[in-house]
């Protein structure tokens, strides 16, 4: 059954992106059903750190109301994209969305959710594939993705007679993972599902234009980041979309700048933004005295293990704890490396704009991160002070 086209324009910028059809197989059913309900996505991106471009192809997302379902289980509903769309997700940056349309299904709870993702050609241009900064096109490995799908689990509830209305948000940068020195790379899906229209706000605002083109703004809960953009590189105007409603720490990092957080930054659902720091009064961090501290270890047995370090600012009326930088260490060897401003963190509590955001420095936080990884499910986390040479960090999983 073919359903009608959704608009495939971006929402956010004039990028004339052709509309992506959708038709549904196995879950669908009549619109008048008062058991059936819409399911409608639209796919975005978290900045990528280190290529030029990450070109993903989606044949089909199929949904399952049972997170344990197997591939060729009974009760999946299939969402065929038609024709096939290859996305550069570097470009859906900046609160830009690429709506991937709408499809009817059974209402009730979906739990499981599979990205089925084109097979890669012999040549280039692949479906699947990195751009790695200053380099060329190199095949992403998706062991899964063209056979039983890249799984993740889900919670979206489709109402009868309703839309469930979300967006897919691919984090490019955290789901690349290097194969060793071998020049591959391997496709390890971090994905989070955010509802939109209901309950999501909007985070917007202006670095100065002087350090935009080097600068990344994320919103961030409990050292988490929930949604993170660079800034436009000309005008340093930044939009955090779609963001779930809350209080969050605006945090911006930038290698010659001391790490910047605005804390109680709230979210509403309303058309209107929360802006954080108008184009008259854009947020500026101080210079960072010296360069970032290289810090570098391994995770073994080596997998490709998610590496963050954390850093807890003395701000007011309660600390807070945010994320400074991310990689993934290499897939074959466990080795990873990170860059950590050295310069004492600043922040400055949310003031509606047009005020002007004044940041002061915690000098008790200089240089001490804490360094978290993660795999097989368990967590572990070391203390460093980047102030000095850090040794080589080993985290040794069972």
């Amino acid at each position: 059954m073919r359903l009608p086209l959704f608009s495939g324009s971006r929402l956010a910028a004039a990028c004339g992106a052709a509309a992506i059809a959708l038709a549904a197989c196995g879950g669908g059913g009549g619109g008048s059903d008062a058991g059936t309900g819409t399911l409608r996505m639209a796919l975005t991106d978290a900045p990528a750190c280190g290529y030029d471009a990450v070109n993903v192809t989606i044949e089909r997302v199929r949904v399952h109301q049972s997170s344990s379902a197997g591939e060729n289980d009974a009760g999946w509903s299939d969402v065929v994209v038609t024709p096939k769309q290859r996305v550069d997700l570097l470009s859906l940056t900046n609160g830009v969305l690429e709506e991937l349309g709408q499809t009817l299904l059974p209402a009730g709870r979906y739990t499981q959710m599979r990205l089925v993702l084109a097979p890669n050609g012999n040549n280039a241009p692949f479906a699947n594939s990195v751009v790695p900064s200053g380099g060329s096109e190199v095949a992403l490995t998706t062991p899964s993705g063209q056979q039983s799908g890249l799984k993740f689990n889900v919670g979206i509830e489709v109402g009868a007679n309703q839309i469930a209305d979300v967006v897919l948000d691919f984090d490019a940068c955290k789901s690349i993972v290097p194969r060793g020195s071998s020049g591959q790379y391997n496709l390890k899906p971090v994905i989070a599902v955010t509802p939109r229209v209901i309950d999501v706000g909007r985070i917007e605002g202006y670095v100065d234009p002087s350090i935009a083109a080097t600068t990344m703004v994320s919103a961030q809960a409990g050292g988490e980041s929930v949604k993170a953009t660079p800034p436009d590189a000309v005008t340093g105007k930044f939009v955090l979309y779609p963001v779930p409603v809350g209080s969050y720490a605006l945090v911006l990092t930038n290698p010659a700048r001391a790490t910047a957080t605005v804390t109680g930054v709230p979210v509403v659902a309303a058309a209107a933004p929360t802006i954080v720091g108008a184009a008259s009064a854009p947020l500026l961090p101080p210079a960072a005295a010296s360069a970032p501290r290289a810090v570098a270890g391994t995770v073994t047995p080596p997998a490709a293990a998610p590496v963050r370090a954390l850093q807890t600012v003395a701000s007011t009326p309660s600390p807070t704890q945010i994320e400074v930088a991310w990689t993934a260490a290499n897939a074959l060897d466990g080795t990873f490396s990170l860059a950590l401003p050295v310069a004492a963190p600043v922040w400055a509590p949310y003031a509606a704009a047009p005020a002007t955001i004044t940041f002061g420095a915690d000098n008790t936080a200089t240089g001490l991160y804490k360094l978290q990884a993660e795999s097989g499910g368990v967590t572990k986390e070391q203390a460093i002070d980047a102030k000095v040479v850090v040794p080589p960090v080993l985290f040794i999983f069972p």
